[in-house]
């Protein structure tokens, strides 16, 4: 079977890795959550090879990461956990988290799963970075956004772009304050918090 491939990925993975260089300089865990097709992870880990990239995701998702892993053979790149936001997180304490173009695929429910994991999980002066399209003050940045959102629904009525000021509000509840809001091609952002109590 040939491996998973997203051109979303391929497009956004550059300008994703020249922010979290910096902002992922000193840290040396990092934990993925939803890995996809495996190309962020492979791409991230092989230009930061100072850390520790722990891939995750549904068991359904597991056999195209690991062809992507297998085919980068990167000593720093790890495989992929079995995590779904439903279930307590099968991991310790981690330095960073990072998901990307997640949130708007999941349930309400599951997004506010996600802060509680990432609240329990993410250690002291820890990292999240959160990629993706948001919606401002209840408006879209851009009529493709609406478009797409109006495309989640129909596909499943629980997803849908999600409202940047509940994002922040879930986050600040997590113990995260927000550092960045980097507006990225394509009509995402790229939310960048900080753990400020243990």
């Amino acid at each position: 079977m040939d491996k998973p491939f997203s051109q979303a990925c391929e497009n956004n993975k550059s300008p994703i890795l020249s922010e979290l260089k910096g902002y992922f300089a000193d840290i040396d865990n990092v934990l993925e959550i939803g890995s996809g097709t495996g190309q962020h992870s492979v791409h991230f880990a092989a230009h930061l090879p100072h850390l520790q990239w722990y891939t995750s995701d549904r068991l359904i998702n597991h056999y195209g990461i690991k062809q992507w892993l297998a085919e980068a053979q990167l000593a720093n790149l790890h495989e992929p956990i079995e995590l779904d936001l439903n279930e307590p997180w099968p991991v310790k304490k981690v330095n960073a988290i990072y998901t990307a173009n997640t949130l708007h695929i999941v349930s309400k429910a599951l997004v506010e799963r996600f802060f509680n994991g990432v609240e329990q999980h993410l250690a002291a002066q820890g990292m999240l970075c959160i990629y993706g399209p948001f919606k401002y003050q209840g408006h879209f940045t851009s009529e493709s956004n609406q478009r797409f959102d109006e495309f989640l629904k129909q596909q499943d009525n629980l997803s849908g772009i999600r409202d940047f000021e509940w994002i922040q509000q879930l986050a600040m509840s997590a113990g995260l304050m927000l550092v960045n809001d980097i507006a990225m091609p394509a009509n995402n952002q790229l939310l960048m918090f900080k753990r400020y109590r243990s």
